[in-house]
């Protein structure tokens, strides 16, 4: 049975991740700090050859793809957009610890939401859809391999809603360049809902030192 596999990989850092601000619909580039890490992560791992990219609309993550994927088809899927943090979109912790709104949202359960922002259920809805379209997608263009380059959050939550073995979000965290490869079946996603988690991404180099004589 033929299997659909994705390398779901986290953007690169803004300047707004490096001073610990929140954003999610904000459209930031990659630092330059963040552009040079993922250059050097491909200098020390290996990323998989892939059919198509997907990943999210925002320049941060488009970029990444151009990064790491150079000579790879890239194709935006809107689905996969960061969550929509609503008034608390570019403000740092330091800004919103006092404001009853946010001690409200951070206690809230997955229905939570920021003021005029989504929710993890909504996140967790549309993430669904883009999944869905991009395995359908995958399978009608015979493609056995292809990235998804998203955000922490739409990672983190879509492994543990849809994932197989089962984690809670803390789990499987990401950190910038790196994620998982998943895999799936025609059968898995369109009876299930699921997919099988394989494992880290990027992967290890092996260093190969030639043939060993003896």
């Amino acid at each position: 049975m033929k299997g659909y596999r994705i390398s779901v990989i986290r953007h690169g850092l803004t300047e707004a991740n490096e001073k610990g601000i929140y954003i999610g619909k904000t459209d930031m580039p990659l630092s330059a700090k963040g552009a040079a890490d993922l250059a050097a992560k491909m200098d020390e791992f290996d990323y998989p050859s892939v059919h198509r990219v997907y990943t999210s609309p925002l320049l941060r993550c488009r970029e990444t793809a151009d990064i790491l994927f150079p000579e790879t088809e890239i194709v935006p899927v809107d689905d996969f957009r960061e969550l929509d943090l609503g008034e608390f979109d570019g403000k740092s912790v330091d800004e919103l610890i006092n404001r009853a709104d946010y001690k409200a949202w951070l206690r809230g359960g997955k229905d939570a939401r920021p003021p005029k922002g989504e929710s993890l259920e909504e996140m967790t809805a549309r993430t669904y859809t883009g999944l869905h379209n991009v395995i359908i997608d995958m399978m009608e263009s015979g493609l056995t391999h292809c990235a998804l380059i998203t955000h922490a959050g739409i990672i983190s939550n879509m492994l543990a809603g849809f994932g197989i073995p089962k984690y809670t979000p803390s789990q499987i965290t990401t950190e910038a360049g790196g994620g998982f490869d998943i895999l799936t079946t025609a059968q898995m996603w369109l009876n299930s809902q699921c997919f099988e988690i394989l494992g880290y991404c990027p992967y290890e180099r092996i260093e190969d030192d030639g043939p060993d004589f003896e």
